[in-house]
């Protein structure tokens, strides 16, 4: 409501709006996960599950990021609740419904703005859970989050090489107005590294050099040495990372599974395990019957095509006490002499271009002639005959 309505003109009708859509989240937003997070702290609480964080005792649910995420939400919630304009203009709304432009909200309107900007910060960053639907997008997220400390790592550094020029610049003699203290400069060493820093601000240092020869220092430290470095790092990562991502991204998803599984409830458990009709056989083919406990699976004919049989039925006994039952005719039958008589014309072919290609490379002093013929008996096999 803050993002699509709060820039719209005012009218009765958008100030209805948003009054309804922030009531809406005060209520089932804030409402559900302030229960949620009361339920979750008197469990932890009851079965010990807490971690020491220096001297206080914290529930162990906000170790993981997205509960920790949640209640931060939360809080930023309440502190929008306290801040809201609409209330604090319900005394003095100059005739108008719902409005939160009066004299009375002109402190609040500002916090309230910043505090509604992080919030919708946050409900996106717990949007992100959603990836587990698509391996491929879980997948990226996972590198996402793999990568991050690489990133933070680069800050840390380049956070201590603008700290030391900063001071460094500051000890010069110069009167430079974007260099005339420790904030400034590194203000303005931050906006050298991200590309922000005007032209026509490098033509004016060109009349201190003490000040040129500085800043040149640090454009080569950090534009050119740690960027690239971190680009090889995020390389790195992503190529360590990259060979096993789809394999984390399902351990994900199976986690996620198990840990949701304590809060399904037992009747809609059974419901769902119903209906997947484990107890009933499944077809290997049409009208073949086969075991049960699996789930059938259509796809077209063309997809894996298969001129073997591959299940082999018995007769008799299931029982695994009983032994297996030995083939008829194992190895006699029609299709297995041709199956060999198939390779073993593979394997004379083989030899056949093999020594072709050996007689060409022999010279040419002598004249060589091989041939060979091959004839088919009753068990299937073949023979060479070679004339020199």
């Amino acid at each position: 409501a803050q993002s699509i309505l709060g820039h719209a003109k005012s009218s009765p009708e958008v100030r209805i709006s948003m009054f309804a859509a922030r009531l809406f989240i005060y209520l089932f937003s804030m409402g559900q996960m302030m229960f949620a997070h009361t339920r979750n702290i008197i469990r932890d609480f009851k079965r010990g599950a807490v971690v020491q964080v220096w001297r206080c005792k914290v529930p162990e649910y906000l170790c993981v990021w997205q509960g920790f995420a949640s209640l931060l939400l939360t809080i930023l919630l309440a502190i929008m609740l306290c801040f809201e304009p609409v209330l604090h203009c319900m005394q003095n709304n100059e005739g108008r419904l719902f409005t939160g432009k009066c004299a009375g909200s002109e402190d609040v309107r500002y916090p309230y703005s910043v505090v509604s900007a992080a919030a919708m910060l946050m409900y996106f960053l717990l949007l992100s859970d959603l990836s587990v639907f698509s391996t491929r997008v879980s997948a990226f997220v996972l590198i996402c989050t793999r990568v991050v400390s690489e990133v933070a790592l680069f800050l840390f550094g380049l956070t201590f090489f603008v700290l030391a020029f900063a001071c460094a610049v500051s000890a010069l003699e110069q009167d430079n107005p974007d260099f005339s203290d420790i904030p400034n400069s590194a203000l303005q060493l931050y906006k050298i590294t991200l590309g922000m820093f005007s032209g026509s601000n490098f033509d004016i240092m060109m009349d201190y050099p003490a000040l040129m020869v500085a800043i040149f220092a640090y454009v080569v430290t950090t534009v050119i040495f740690m960027l690239n470095l971190l680009i090889a790092q995020l390389n790195c990562s992503y190529q360590s990372t990259y060979q096993d991502m789809l394999g984390f991204a399902r351990l994900n998803r199976g986690k996620i599974v198990t840990e949701t599984m304590p809060s399904v409830a037992k009747w809609r458990w059974q419901k769902f395990v119903r209906s997947l009709r484990l107890d009933e056989r499944v077809e290997f083919g049409e009208g073949d019957i086969g075991l049960s406990g699996g789930i059938q699976v259509w796809e077209p004919a063309s997809a894996n095509i298969t001129t073997v049989d591959m299940i082999r039925r018995f007769g008799g006994s299931t029982s695994p006490a009983a032994q297996w039952p030995e083939e008829e005719n194992a190895g006699d039958d029609e299709e297995d002499r041709f199956d060999r008589m198939e390779k073993l014309i593979e394997k004379a072919m083989k030899r056949m271009s093999s020594g072709s290609g050996s007689g060409r490379k022999g010279g040419g002093g002598s004249s060589t002639g091989q041939g060979s013929s091959g004839a088919q008996d009753e068990s299937g096999g073949v023979s060479e005959q070679g004339s020199e």
